[in-house]
């Protein structure tokens, strides 16, 4: 909603009550069209649409536009993507956005505009604990709790430089080029112009507390969070209103004339699911409009990486120094896609999900591993096999993390769990990326210690607690390089009934209904573990590294991160084994550890290690390329690890 007023009737009040007009949203609920609804000096049925109200000019090209949304926790965050989603798809101007948030949403969503690296984007973080205090005297009902209450001290919060921004809430979805609803500022002269430096000067915080004090004598609590002290205040100023029509702001509760609007579905520009039922709300049209959602939902963010054509704005931070890499490669090198996929910079949505850890515990654990689509399956069985914390990493397109999220909310086990952490890396190139998803999973841990597996692994029922146990009677604390080694074990059925102990672990073994992880096809990658010697060990033992030694390890949370220019398949374990051995780090195999090895079909790149002598080939280039870059960094000591590079090429 615009606010307009008589300057010379209403002095400073005109300009205080045009912060409302800031907010571009705000009415009477009592119309059942609240926020970015049009009042027009009359009752409902004079509710114009877009045919009636012309628009405005369009702002210049390349004039910057503010944007400030309040956005807190996990869920809230994943709706400010889809909404960010739809103003970027329609956007024809650079942005500015103004993210008001708490802890958990600013991690979220700078990790996420820091790797999807949209040109012409500027975003700015405030924090929502620093305005808790300002609010909280305020009684509310809302859903929302205080970030509902947030919009009304804005104006002390956003730079004092900035003349003028609209809010947003998360729940809309625009249908539109938002410089359509920008270029009503333009509507305005003189003083009136949303001039929020001279509205601070006005006092509009000594306003809005003193009309919602007065309120709240007569309500015991608002109900609808900031808009019941916004229409306070327009109740007492009622020709400070300035119509807008409502297509910018079609709402979907159930309690709404939203369909007297618009006339046709072109005269659409923002839907707000303003009901706590969101997506299931009952309305007439509300499937077209869920499908619109829908689509922003699942539409690929990489495809929004668009440059403003005309307009000079400065790139994303690292934009151009990946530019420049990129321009260096030489496409007819074979290896061409190889170099490609480890410069790319993959978008990253961490804790994608509710996530609430346990206190801190000195010995815990986190399971650390990776997964794409086809292995959600695996996610049920694991959470009943590890209790403790998770942090996974998947690589999805947006339309299989929307998949990937029924999938949790309809399994009664996964939404049970609070303590598994899921990270979704968005995919873009022609190889699993499988060292940069390790990384984030990994980066994401908050305990002392992780478990570094894969997906496709079952650990012990016991394992969690027996590590836990391990590593204070270890005593691995005091920066010790330490690798714990979980002995890995495989079974070739899909039927199969899982050893409670190490005893029945070695009785299936004896049986043949087990094996040595790989026996048949690398026993190198396992065999340093010494599997006889664990057979009849009471205590932990030390083993030396080996080339192509890749066993599954506890380590501290801050050991060497995993080496990304390895993609596919083929040494990306190997590679960071050998850098925990260059680093110093003894290998101390556990006596009652282990895990489990599940069959499935191969994925992709395995196959096309197979089938490719040039996959193969490429594969040797990095290996020797790593050799280099280890020469450089440990000089002599790096020359026991030759022996690797000589040996037939082996597994990941």
């Amino acid at each position: 909603m615009l606010l307009r007023g008589r300057p010379r009737a209403l002095g400073a009040g005109a300009l205080l009550l045009l912060l409302i007009g800031f907010f571009l949203f705000g009415g009477y609920p009592e119309y059942g069209l609240r926020r970015a609804t049009v009042l027009d000096g009359g009752p409902p049925a004079g509710l114009n649409h877009s045919a009636c109200a012309p628009q405005p000019p369009l702002p210049p090209k390349c004039e910057l536009l503010h944007v400030a949304i309040v956005c807190a926790g996990h869920n809230s965050s994943r709706e400010a993507v889809t909404l960010v989603k739809s103003l970027l798809f329609y956007r024809k101007n650079p942005l500015h956005l103004h993210l008001v948030t708490d802890a958990v949403a600013r991690n979220i969503l700078e990790t996420l505009f820091r790797t999807w690296m949209v040109p012409a984007v500027v975003v700015s973080f405030y924090d929502a604990e620093k305005l808790k205090p300002l609010i909280s005297w305020i009684p509310n009902k809302h859903y929302s709790g205080l970030y509902g209450l947030m919009k009304l001290v804005l104006p002390g919060v956003l730079p004092p430089s900035l003349a003028q921004a609209i809010i947003l809430d998360t729940d809309v979805t625009f249908a539109s080029d938002i410089a359509e609803l920008w270029a009503f500022f333009a509507h305005f002269s003189g003083v009136i112009l949303l001039r929020l430096d001279r509205l601070r000067q006005a006092g509009w915080e000594q306003m809005w507390k003193r009309t919602a004090k007065r309120e709240l004598l007569a309500l015991p609590a608002t109900s609808l969070a900031d808009q019941d002290i916004f229409n306070a205040v327009i109740k007492e100023h009622p020709d400070l209103v300035q119509p807008l029509p409502c297509v910018w702001n079609v709402q979907l509760s159930e309690h709404t004339l939203a369909e007297r609007c618009y006339l046709e579905a072109a005269d659409l520009k923002v839907i707000h699911w303003n009901s706590p039922k969101k997506l299931r709300v009952k309305n007439k049209h509300a499937a077209f409009f869920r499908n619109l959602y829908l689509t922003f939902l699942g539409y690929d963010g990489k495809l929004l990486r668009r440059d403003l054509i005309g307009c000079p704005s400065q790139l994303p931070p690292g934009a151009e120094q990946l530019q420049q890499a990129l321009a260096q490669l030489d496409e007819e090198d074979p290896c061409f896609e190889f170099r490609r996929q480890q410069l790319t910079v993959h978008r990253v949505h961490i804790t994608f999900l509710p996530h609430q850890p346990l206190p801190p515990h000195p010995h815990d654990v986190t399971l650390v591993a990776q997964l794409s689509m086809d292995r959600l399956q695996m996610l049920e069985a694991l959470c009943r096999h590890w209790p403790g914390p998770m942090s996974l990493a998947l690589y999805l397109t947006d339309a299989e993390a929307q998949q990937f999220l029924r999938f949790v909310e309809a399994s009664p086990v996964l939404s049970a769990r609070q303590n598994v952490a899921y990270h979704v890396v968005y995919r873009e190139g022609a190889f699993y990326p499988v060292n940069q998803l390790r990384n984030v999973a990994l980066a994401q841990a908050l305990t002392p210690y992780v478990f570094l597996s894969d997906i496709d692994f079952l650990p012990a029922y016991s394992l969690y607690d027996y590590l836990r146990v391990s590593i204070e009677q270890l005593g691995l604390g005091g920066g010790r390089k330490t690798a714990l080694v979980v002995p890995a074990f495989e079974t070739l059925h899909y039927r199969f009934s899982f050893p409670s102990s190490k005893a029945e672990l070695l009785a299936l073994l004896d049986a043949g209904s087990l094996y040595t992880f790989r026996y048949h096809e690398w026993p190198r990658g396992h065999a340093p573990t010494d599997y006889a010697r664990w057979r009849e060990a009471q205590k932990p033992y030390q083993v030396q590294w080996a080339a192509d030694y890749e066993p599954y390890v506890v380590v501290a949370r801050d050991c060497p991160r995993y080496d990304s220019r390895f993609v596919g398949f083929g040494w990306n374990k190997v590679a960071h084994i050998v850098e925990l051995d260059a680093q110093g780090y003894e290998f101390l195999v556990l006596p009652e550890a282990f895990a489990i090895h599940l069959p499935h079909a191969p994925s992709l790149d395995i196959s096309r290690f197979r089938s490719s002598f040039t996959y193969r080939d490429c594969l040797q280039t990095l290996k020797e390329e790593f050799h280099q870059d280890l020469s450089r960094r440990y000089g002599a000591a790096a020359l026991k690890y030759l022996t690797a590079l000589r040996q037939p090429q082996g597994p990941a």
